[in-house]
């Protein structure tokens, strides 16, 4: 006798299980837990199969014997309901791993499994955030070029052309990802190349007068904020490193006795290689003032609270502005800038030395394969004499840039 809604719902378990059959196969299995199960029960190729078809009561008796009658019809037409759903299934879960958001997502975590840095990793996320609505759902094997520009254009329209150009980048690498793992026959993003509009280059604002550089020292000589941002923005100058590995500087990275602050190339900016910043007396000197403070501390520049952070990464140009200095004037980044440019102007240090102070790719690539010298003597001389420099120029004494400049001309004469 067929089953009723009514049975069905009030169908009591037992401590075992209970079958109760409706038509043609189907049947409701009440388990002891009080689990109500609906199962079809048929043969093929002269075996017994069982076929599950969901659970009530989210599904009814109604929608029950429909999915009995759709696979009733495989049977008819030779097909095993049950392979096909395993079939279906696997089909399902394939689909899933190949549309856009999920081979970006396993590209990130490969990312991270090689170390990349979490700044690097952040963004990337974020890049992701900004594709997901257009193309997260969709096969990367079907994404067509015209079809990504589209959605690089919506961001390009809103005038954020650096964010359009970076989204085209970490898309291609993702496409690239695909097309490496099978996934893809093709990256649609190269033929886009020069299809945005280029943004414009914004240099980092800096101070390149040494009057100018002297003034700033003496200001920040004078910060009545935090001490270790005070600390922070003594430092900048004398080590010219980018912001960020200032502020992430770790106590582990600084040998005192050899004056040495060595980066690891996962803290690196290009992360190919660890870079090493020799410490003139004045930046140790400055190390040992914030040892006495975070010295406990991972990092050189913990924040204050709960101390296991850096401090945030507008501190520095929070400073200045607090200093007195407009963001056309001076940031963070500019000290990088001052010092490349004056101690190139002073002539006396070779420019691969400044460059691998500043650590810098060589632009060309062969040249970089064949020019591996780090020019260390001459860094470290450098980098006492630069610090000396700095220091002359706090005091507002005589231009010794200048001095330098007439003693070679002199001898070279």
């Amino acid at each position: 006798m067929p089953l009723t809604d009514v049975t069905v719902r009030t169908a009591k378990p037992g401590p075992k299980p209970i079958k109760l059959s409706d038509e043609r196969g189907l049947f409701l299995l009440v388990q002891p837990s009080g689990g109500k199960l609906w199962r079809l029960k048929y043969r093929i190729d002269g075996k017994e199969k069982k076929l599950a078809l969901g659970r009530y009561p989210d599904v009814g008796l109604k929608e029950a014997r429909e999915r009995s009658g759709e696979a009733r019809k495989l049977l008819a037409a030779g097909v095993d309901p049950s392979e096909k759903k395993r079939l279906d299934r696997l089909d399902a879960t394939l689909r899933a791993a190949t549309i856009f958001k999920a081979v970006a997502d396993e590209y990130i975590e490969k990312c991270e499994r090689e170390g990349r840095a979490d700044v690097t990793i952040g963004k990337a996320r974020w890049l992701l955030s900004l594709l997901e609505p257009a193309l997260g759902s969709r096969p990367v094997s079907e994404i067509s070029p015209p079809e990504l520009l589209a959605a690089l254009k919506k961001v390009e329209a809103r005038g954020h052309l650096e964010t359009a150009r970076r989204m085209r980048s970490f898309a291609s690498r993702v496409f690239r990802y695909a097309v490496a793992t099978a996934r893809a026959s093709a990256d649609p993003a190269v033929p886009l190349r020069g299809a945005l509009l280029a943004p414009k280059v914004v240099h980092h604002a800096a101070i390149l007068e040494p009057a100018g550089v002297g003034a700033l020292l003496r200001a920040i000589d004078g910060y009545e904020g935090q001490p270790m941002t005070q600390l922070a923005l003594r430092l900048a100058p004398h080590v010219f490193v980018r912001p960020g590995e200032l502020r992430k500087a770790e106590w582990e990275d600084i040998d005192f006795e050899a004056s040495v602050w060595t980066m690891a190339a996962s803290k690196m900016k290009m992360r190919q290689q660890p870079h090493r910043v020799p410490l003139s007396r004045q930046a140790v000197e400055l190390l040992r003032s914030a040892q006495a403070i975070t010295g406990r501390h991972r990092y050189v520049f913990a924040s204050l609270y709960p101390g296991t952070r850096p401090m945030s990464g507008n501190t520095i140009n929070a400073a200045l502005r607090r200093l007195g200095y407009a963001g056309d004037e001076m940031t963070g980044h500019g000290f990088r800038t001052t010092a490349s440019t004056l101690l190139n102007e002073s002539g006396r240090w070779n420019p691969d030395a400044i460059e691998r102070a500043l650590s810098h790719k060589d632009p060309n690539g062969v040249r970089a394969a064949y020019h591996r010298g780090q020019h260390w003597a001459e860094r470290v001389e450098m980098a006492q004499w630069w610090s000396d420099y700095l220091t002359s120029l706090v005091s507002d004494k005589p231009n010794s840039l200048a001095t330098s400049w007439a003693q070679r001309s002199s001898e070279s004469a």
